[in-house]
């Protein structure tokens, strides 16, 4: 599983010209998986993701959780972060997780997820999605369940 997790003032997804979700301030994450994903890893990445503490304090430090900034959370499917451009120039999606075992973790990752933060908003799995985002700060963190779940 990966998670492009971006700071933003504001995300929105839009699907047919029209806004279909919005957020404030708070994380647009876009959530990949492959194989081998599970319960335990989406549980294990959004523990992780609930507690990053990537919102300055008053002194400037990263030290701030969406909780302490009554953020918000924009979480939009992409199966192009298990892209490979490594051979050629095409990207190959063969570490993606196909469709219909992708878009039942994406249910699951937002169901649990949304037990964990304040606000969850998503987009629509599969579907022809606009995003639209401000990002804020410096904060945009590639969180790789390889590296994060042991």
């Amino acid at each position: 599983m990966r998670i492009l997790v971006q700071e933003v003032k504001k995300a929105e997804v839009w699907i047919d010209g029209k806004v279909f979700s919005s957020i404030n301030r708070g994380f647009c994450l876009f959530v990949g998986f492959t194989h081998g994903d599970d319960q335990k890893i989406i549980e294990k990445m959004a523990d992780k993701v609930s507690k990053l503490r990537i919102f300055p304090d008053e002194n400037g430090k990263t030290n701030l959780s969406l909780f302490d900034v009554g953020g918000e959370i924009l979480s939009v499917s992409q199966f192009t972060l298990y892209g490979s451009v490594k051979e050629g120039n095409r990207p190959s999606f063969v570490e993606s997780l196909r469709p219909d075992e992708a878009r039942t973790l994406f249910a699951l990752w937002n169901n649990i997820l949304s037990s964990k933060v304040p606000s969850l908003k998503t987009g629509v799995f599969q579907a022809d999605m606009d995003i639209h985002l401000i990002n804020e700060g410096p904060f945009t963190l590639l969180l790789d369940s390889k590296e994060l779940v042991k």
